[in-house]
């Protein structure tokens, strides 16, 4: 803070009056007296201007809200967790759980909401009419309750980047489109064009500015082209793609803090990665990734550090009808992050039982987790950074 100011000195010269000398001590007086009726508060404000305030909120698109930070200061930023769970749907004897969207999931919901984040791969286009996808063996839809089950449960984020994202064609993504835009819930690797497809969710928390991309590295041959989101046409974010998609992590990484790559990916029933996933791997990681989970084989795959970074190659079936001893292995991921480092990993196991995921405790539950983890030696994935 500037020093208090004197009163001025009076001039050498002067045209005023004999009684002016008097008149100018009087207002030098009056000057002084002012100035130091300046409540300290102010001088204080004043010098605290600049310094990073706490951190009051966060934004969906990851802006902070803060009355007194400077514009070009972060706030602080401590860790902060998310959760993921693995393939969802809500086909078959699961559609009758929609009659009570609020309590659809079970169980698990208490471990999803746990967390800072919580995601899953919702495996279904939202729709009740489209056209299915012609020759498809399996095609899943559900209503938009759907959404409101996963919004009840403590699921933030999902994404429909995957091979059913799209079963009942332009139609059936159109009313998905729409279902989103009505549920305000979030959703990634799906979009009017490849824009909207690969943007990326954002939030801010704990003064981490996550990043969150979807995308599918699984598609029928014969739908690539129209289920690919292109500059004019609606569809997937596809990891077929590539170059496409590593562009979408380079560009998240220059405005985060924490970049996560979700992924649909890897050969249904295959315990170890394949070459397509080992391969894109190390390549997202040096486009900027800092996590990388994945889905589709229906079984859970390892778990671990890759040059640093966090990769989970799959997450295995979570809400799903289809579950024997080996698909109903599930359970949900939690990482404590920071920044650009991992620095915790937890498993909750859980078997699927009517459908859903019931968490696993005591002697089985440590069985579990020993499973869990042995899954990372074929995989090639450390248990520490």
């Amino acid at each position: 803070m500037r020093s208090h100011p004197t009163a001025p000195a009076p001039p050498r010269t002067s045209h005023l009056s004999p009684a002016a000398p008097a008149l100018r001590r009087a207002v030098a007086v009056l000057a002084v007296a002012a100035f130091a009726a300046v409540p300290a508060a102010a001088c204080s404000a004043a010098e605290s201007a600049g310094k990073p305030a706490k951190d009051t909120g966060s934004k969906e698109d990851g802006s902070t809200a803060s009355a007194s930070a400077s514009a070009d200061e972060k706030p602080k930023r401590g860790p902060f967790t998310i959760s993921f769970g693995g393939d969802t749907h809500f086909e078959g004897s699961l559609r009758n759980r929609l009659a009570s969207p609020r309590t659809a999931l079970g169980p698990i919901s208490s471990v999803l909401k746990r967390a800072d984040l919580a995601m899953v791969n919702l495996e279904t286009a939202i729709t009740q009419g489209g056209t299915p996808a012609p020759g498809k063996q399996f095609t899943f839809r559900a209503p938009a309750t759907a959404l409101t089950a996963l919004k009840a449960a403590g699921v933030d984020v999902a994404s429909m980047a995957n091979n059913h994202g799209m079963d009942y064609m332009q139609g059936g993504l159109r009313d998905s489109l729409a279902a989103i835009r009505r549920s305000r819930f979030p959703v990634v690797g799906i979009g009017r064009n490849a824009a909207e497809a690969y943007k990326p969710f954002r939030k801010t928390v704990n003064g981490n500015r996550v990043a969150i991309i979807g995308a599918t590295q699984v598609l029928d041959s014969e739908f690539i082209q129209a289920w690919t989101a292109t500059a004019t046409q609606g569809g997937l974010a596809s990891a077929k793609n590539e170059e496409r998609l590593l562009q979408a992590v380079r560009q998240a990484r220059r405005t985060s803090d924490t970049v996560i790559v979700h992924l649909h990916w890897g050969t249904e029933l295959q315990k170890c990665p394949n070459a397509a996933q080992l391969d894109l791997a190390p390549k997202l990681i040096a486009a900027g990734a800092d996590v990388i989970i994945g889905g589709h084989a229906h079984i859970l795959l390892g778990s671990g550090y890759l040059r640093g970074r966090y990769v989970s190659y799959g997450m295995g079936n979570f809400v799903f009808y289809n579950s024997s001893a080996q698909t109903g292995a599930t359970g949900v991921l939690t990482l404590t992050i920071n920044g650009r480092k991992v620095l915790k990993d937890q498993w909750t196991p859980a078997r699927i039982s009517g459908g859903i995921p019931i968490p696993v405790t005591g002697a089985a539950g440590q069985q579990a987790v020993a499973n869990w983890k042995a899954l990372r030696g074929c995989a090639g994935l450390r248990a520490r950074p």
